[in-house]
């Protein structure tokens, strides 16, 4: 029996997080079991999320499967971003470099500003009455 041949990646951004299976095939990307276009709605949101495919110029060259939870559906491109970046680098090593001149391997660590106590919210604050 043929073995599987896939690259796995995984991506961060915010509370989202995203698993990607990278296989070789015709250029079919899911998400979530999902068409591609009926996830992401917007065009920003499929672009963000196709950005490490289109550096590489390999659209068509692999299937994309991808399992993303948690966080907004932007986040979740942010993630598959990255999750496809690093998966295109266990592909092939020498892509690193195009990838980091684009700012696609690193992770974005920002995250929420927790909440803080005598305040609304992590920077507003009570209304102030004088009267």
């Amino acid at each position: 029996m043929a073995d599987l041949v896939q690259y796995y990646g995984t991506g961060r951004r915010k509370s989202s997080i995203a698993r990607v299976f990278l296989r070789p095939g015709s250029g079919k990307f899911t998400v979530n079991k999902k068409e591609f276009d009926v996830y992401f709605v917007t065009a920003q949101q499929r672009a963000a999320a196709k950005r490490s495919l289109g550096i590489a110029g390999i659209e068509e060259t692999f299937d994309v499967i991808t399992t993303v939870k948690g966080g907004g559906v932007m986040g979740q491109a942010d993630a598959v971003k990255l999750g496809i970046a690093r998966a295109l680098m266990i592909f092939n090593p020498e892509l690193r470099k195009a990838l980091k001149s684009e700012g696609l391997v690193t992770r974005d660590s920002r995250g929420k500003e927790r909440k803080k106590y005598g305040q609304k919210g992590a920077r507003a604050r009570f209304q102030f009455s004088k009267r």
